[in-house]
C-alpha cells in the first residue's frame, strides 16, 4: 500500500509536535511521529544506533542523516495508516535532498503530499522552550538548535516552494487555532473523515 506522507517541521518551541499529534487524535487514519520521539526510543532500546544518537543530541547536534532517514523510512513502512504525518523532519537540506531519493526510488510508494511550515518568532520560540528554571545549558542547546533552524529552513522552503509542496501556518495563534488551520488544508490535499 502506497503510503501519503505530510512532513511538518517549525523551529524548536514551534509547537509542531503538539500540533501532529492532535491532528492524529482528530482523525484516527492519521498516523503521527515525530523524529526526535522516533529517536529518544532508539535510545531508550539502548542499541549501538541509540548510543551514537545520544552523542548527537545530547549536545543539540542533528543525527547523521543516514540514521535520520532510516528511521523515518521504517517507521513510515509501519505505519498501520495510509496517511502518515511527521514532524521535525527535514531539519537540513542534505535530508530533504536523500530522502527524496530514497522514498521515489522504493517499490514501496511513499507520495509526499505536503511540507506544512509552523512559523514562529525566534522570541516566541525562546519563550515557549526556556523558562525561569532554565539553566544556562538549556539556554546554549535551545540557541544552538536555534541556529541550526535558521540555518535550514530557507534552503528547505525553497526546495519544498518550488514544486508547490510547501504551506505556512501562523504558530503564534492559540494551538486550537493552529490545529484547525492545519485540519482545513489537510482535507483539501487527502481525504479525510469529519474530525
Amino acid at each position: 500500500m502506497s503510503k501519503k506522507l505530510i512532513l511538518l517541521i517549525g523551529a524548536p518551541g514551534s509547537g509542531k509536535t503538539t500540533d501532529g499529534q492532535a491532528i492524529a487524535k482528530n482523525h484516527p487514519e492519521i498516523t503521527s511521529y515525530s523524529l526526535g520521539n522516533l529517536l529518544k526510543e532508539e535510545i531508550a532500546r539502548g542499541t549501538a544506533t541509540g548510543k551514537i544518537i545520544n552523542d548527537y543530541v545530547s549536545k543539540g547536534d542533528l543525527v547523521p542523516t543516514a540514521i535520520a532517514i532510516d528511521t523515518l523510512c521504517s517507521a513510515i513502512k509501519k505505519a498501520p495508516t495510509e496517511v502518515v504525518l511527521v514532524d521535525g523532519f527535514p531539519r537540513k537540506e542534505k535530508h530533504m535532498k536523500i530522502f527524496a531519493d530514497v522514498v521515489f526510488n522504493e517499490s514501496d510508494k511513499v507520495d509526499l503530499i505536503s511540507v506544512i511550515e509552523v512559523r514562529v518568532s525566534e522570541d516566541v520560540a525562546r519563550e515557549r522552550v526556556l523558562n525561569q528554571e532554565s539553566t544556562k545549558e538549556d539556554e546554549e542547546l535551545f540557541n544552538h538548535q536555534m541556529a541550526v533552524y535558521k540555518d535550514a529552513i530557507e534552503h528547505i522552503e525553497e526546495f519544498y516552494n518550488h514544486d508547490n509542496l510547501l504551506k505556512v501556518i501562523d504558530g503564534e495563534q492559540d494551538v486550537d487555532v493552529v490545529v484547525a488551520e492545519i485540519d482545513a488544508f489537510l482535507k483539501e490535499k487527502v481525504a479525510l473523515a469529519p474530525a
